[in-house]
Parts: C-alpha cells; structure tokens; sequence
C-alpha cells in the first residue's frame, strides 16, 4: 500500500501520482490501454484523469473515446470503488468549437460521461476550459445539483484565470454552494511563472489541491532531449525543441540528469519528484506509453530530494 495524499479540502485519497488518459484512443489503443491501466493499479497507483474530448483530435475520433475505454475496462477488471476517477468538462470538441460551461450543458455532458465511464458517479468533476461570458454561480450551482444528486463526488477546475477562480470560491461561500477542491494548471520545472506567480498563493491559502498537468514538459524533462540531435528522434521532437530548446532549458536539463544521477534514478522521476515537493502540489498528472515508462512513477512517489538538489534545480530553472 502507498502512501496518500487528501486532495485540497477534499476527502479523496489519492497516491500521488495521476495518470493523464489523454493517451487513450490516441497513442494507444483499447487493448494496450488496459495492459498499462492493469499494470498502473498494480503498482499501486489509484487516480485516473481524463476528459469528455479526450481524444476529439485524433483524425477519425469525436470525442469521448478515452471515457470510453476507461468505462470498458472498469467494466471488465471491476474495482470502481479503489479507483479515483476524475474527468473534465466544458473543452473543445473540435478546433471551431468553444468552451462551454452552462449549467444546462453541464447536466447533459455529466450523463454522456457516466454513460462512457460506465460508472455512476464521478469522484472529482473538472472545468476544464472556463468561459468568462457565464456567471461563475451557474457553472457552480449545476455542480451542486450533480453533487446532491449523487452523480459527483468533488468539483475542480483547470484553465481559468486567477480572478474568475478567486470570484468561484468566494461565491460557494457566500452562496453555500459546492466549491473547487483542487485546481489542475499546467505547471513544470520549465514552465513555472504563471502558477508561482498567480495561482500558488490562492492554492495555498484556499486549501486547494494541485494537480499539475504537462508536468514532464511534453518529454522534455524525461532525459531523452539532451542534445540538438536528439530532437529528430521524435515525432513531437521539432515543437519541443522550438519551445523549450534554449540557454534555460539547456541548464534544466543538464541539472535533471546530475540530480538523476546523484540518486541513480531517471531524469523524469527527479522532475515528478521536484513538483511532489512544491508545497501547493498534491499529485503530478503525467501519461505513459509502455510499462517501463512508468518506474520513473514508482521512483518519483519514494524520492525525496534534498535542499542541495532542490536547489540546484532552482538554481538551473531560475
């Protein structure tokens, strides 16, 4: 049994290690899908996330194919009730759509959720792209009405602005309506300003749990780019490097891989690791595609870095 973590405010209880199920329909099928969901609760892991979109961009997919296949193999291995499943509402179906929080639309997605899920109640309900045109008490009273229902359990959000979060929790109070337990940013050794600078402090002082996501950079902080060679190697190689391939990034991952070896553990568990101990954070979202991606989970859970380490990487991501 690993160790847990509550989420914000929340009574979920979760290993602090979520895995991101955009993968899901996308870079892997429905059988390789169960191998690695089989193989992710074995080693004791119990939070899944994913989305109502996931993965519309595929060619030939609509959305809702992640749900999907997640649905079908809680059906098939059983176990709902050790599984934290968090998903997300209100994000693109397609490049021409947009955001979509109303209440109305809310209720209808939660039921094609649940229907995908196969499951009857959600654990933690994400905004997962907020509309500023739609008062923040409609999204958060359809919420409450899920909640009463039974169909949620815990409400959360992910890309919305400082303000509209802040005005989100101080309308639950005054209100008395279900609040946002946890918020989901994206949030990196590289990509660190916009929550150190804007949501930390709202995180901390609200209770709010953190839940990062691109928390590996999009690879980049796994090892794998330690050289300008190395970027033809991947199918996403030229857009990481033309983001993150510079002098900083350069100096991060130089000091990824002499904390990685000073532990004798991998580039992407240090990187996991350094978010675990960012007071806000509750649990890292990262995705894998192969079981061996996922020991750099296991190593990340376990590995406590020290202040000569942290600051090394502090020093390099500066």
């Amino acid at each position: 049994m690993r160790d847990k973590r509550r989420l914000g405010s929340s009574s979920l209880e979760i290993v602090p290690l979520i895995f991101g199920g955009n993968v899901f329909g996308w870079t892997l099928d429905q059988q390789a899908s169960f191998g690695i969901l089989d193989a992710f609760k074995d080693l004791g892991f119990n939070a899944i996330d994913t989305a109502n979109n996931y993965s519309h961009w595929v060619p030939g997919n609509k959305g809702g194919e992640s749900e999907t296949i997640i649905g079908n193999w809680l059906q098939e291995r059983g176990g709902r009730s050790d599984v934290v499943l968090m998903t997300k509402v209100g994000g693109r179906f397609g490049y021409d759509s947009k955001p979509n929080v109303r209440g109305t639309y809310i209720k209808e997605e939660v039921e094609n959720s649940l229907r995908r899920l196969r499951t009857d109640y959600i654990d933690l309900y994400q905004t997962h792209y907020d509309d500023e045109a739609i008062p923040v008490e409609e999204t958060l009273r359809a919420y409450d009405d899920l909640i009463q229902e039974g169909k949620v359990r815990f409400i959360g959000a992910s890309n919305i602005s400082p303000e509209r979060l802040v005005e989100s929790l101080d309308t639950s109070v005054e209100k008395g309506i279900a609040s946002y337990v946890s918020l989901q940013p994206e949030y990196n050794l590289y990509d660190r300003s916009k929550f150190e600078n804007l949501y930390e402090k709202i995180s901390f002082e609200k209770q709010i749990g953190v839940i990062p996501y691109y928390s590996l950079a999009s690879g980049f902080l796994t090892g794998k780019y330690i050289a300008e060679s190395d970027f033809g190697q991947s199918a996403r190689g030229a857009d990481i490097q033309k983001k993150y391939w510079n002098d900083r990034g350069r100096r991060i991952v130089t000091a990824l891989k002499e904390v990685a070896d000073s532990y004798s553990v991998s580039a992407s568990a240090v990187a996991l690791a350094w978010l675990l101990a960012q007071r806000a954070v509750t649990a890292p979202i990262a995705s894998a595609t192969k079981n061996q991606h996922m020991d750099a989970f296991v190593e990340a859970v376990s590995l406590r870095l020290d202040a000569a380490s942290l600051a090394k990487l502090e020093l390099a991501s500066s």
